[in-house]
């Protein structure tokens, strides 16, 4: 069972009063800016708890459309979601990760060997904390501050979204690398694609729109 943080408990309070109600008016009666409960309200959409309509809002998930919706949803696979995925090798200095990141606008890069297969992952964060006050860093190879398995978390392209957003969730990351496994070798895992919380309500979102 997941267990919500305070302000996602507030938010669902939020929302039994003034719903439907927009991130931007939520965030007002909160306090915090619309960015700081963007990640929230992803947890609780992804999770049933709320739902989310373009151009109307948030509002407290309700009964048998809830419940439709989500079944839907558990049908969905990683490979009908997934994004590309932003990758570079461990030889890569930290200053040209740096510029990856902010070129692709994403959070993390994944780290990969000359066959594709994954190594690591190095987080926006990981750049950050090796760069402050130590501006020789930049010439660093990645290799030497990336996350290394076991605790690289993924996504196979026939799981099921609803597992990925559970995942997700649970080691609290923003993206899983999407891998194929290779045939008799569990420690070769080739990254072919990435899924990320946007790519989630995205897919929850055109469910919406489909009607179910």
């Amino acid at each position: 069972m997941i267990e919500f943080s305070e302000r996602q408990k507030k938010i669902m309070e939020i929302l039994a009063k003034h719903e439907p109600i927009t991130a931007e008016q939520i965030a007002e009666l909160l306090g915090v800016s619309k960015g700081t409960i963007r990640s929230d309200l992803a947890v609780l959409v992804m999770t049933g708890y709320i739902e989310a309509k373009p151009k109307v809002g948030y509002f407290l998930a309700k009964g048998a459309q809830t419940t439709k919706t989500m079944e839907a949803f558990k049908k969905i696979k990683v490979k009908d979601v997934q994004g590309v995925a932003i990758t570079v090798n461990g030889s890569t200095t930290v200053n040209d990760a740096v510029i990856s990141l902010f070129l692709e606008d994403v959070g993390s890069l994944i780290i990969v060997d000359e066959n594709h297969y994954l190594e690591g992952i190095v987080s926006r964060k990981d750049l950050l904390k090796v760069t402050l006050g130590n501006a020789q860093a930049t010439t660093m190879p990645v290799q030497m501050l990336m996350t290394r398995q076991p605790k690289i978390y993924t996504a196979t392209p026939e799981e099921s979204v609803w597992e990925a957003a559970r995942k997700l969730i649970y080691y609290e990351v923003d993206s899983l690398p999407v891998v194929k496994v290779e045939e008799n070798q569990s420690q070769n895992m080739k990254v072919i694609g990435r899924i990320t919380k946007t790519n989630i309500i995205k897919a929850l979102l055109n469910l919406d729109k489909e009607e179910i």
